[in-house]
């Protein structure tokens, strides 16, 4: 369900560019980035990168997309319960955040298979895909 938000982010076309002095400009790296994505799109993607999204939405949307069984690389790795036991408790909440956060991963890599199952992929899909 939609959530009327106030995103952080403003939209590319409101931003300035910042003014950089010619001698900064020249030892300046460059950003790299692509070009600027459909607004709505990208506000979206900000949103959802900077704030923390409910647990039992991302349990449901990634067990829509259980990794299929032909893809065993896809599979999300669990400890060793004689491991788990003694390991400290940080210890167990990061392997705990870094399980989620790949089977997350897995269900979006999942999707998107199962989005171009059976047709030709584009060129743009393929780079997805990598």
């Amino acid at each position: 369900k939609s959530v009327d938000v106030d995103y952080e982010y403003p939209p590319q076309s409101k931003r300035r560019k910042p003014c950089v002095p010619d001698v900064a400009r020249s030892f300046a790296i460059p950003e790299g980035r692509g070009e600027a994505m459909e607004e709505n799109l990208a506000a979206n993607i900000n949103y959802m990168v900077s704030h923390q999204l409910q647990e039992a939405v991302m349990a449901e949307t990634a067990d829509l997309y259980k990794t299929p069984v032909n893809c065993a690389s896809l599979r999300v790795p669990t400890v060793n319960p004689t491991i788990w036991t003694p390991m400290l408790s940080v210890m167990r909440a990061q392997e705990i955040r870094f399980q989620r956060i790949l089977k997350l991963i897995s269900a979006g890599i999942t999707a998107f298979g199962k989005q171009v199952e059976g047709s030709a992929m584009t060129n743009i899909q393929k780079d997805m895909l990598a």
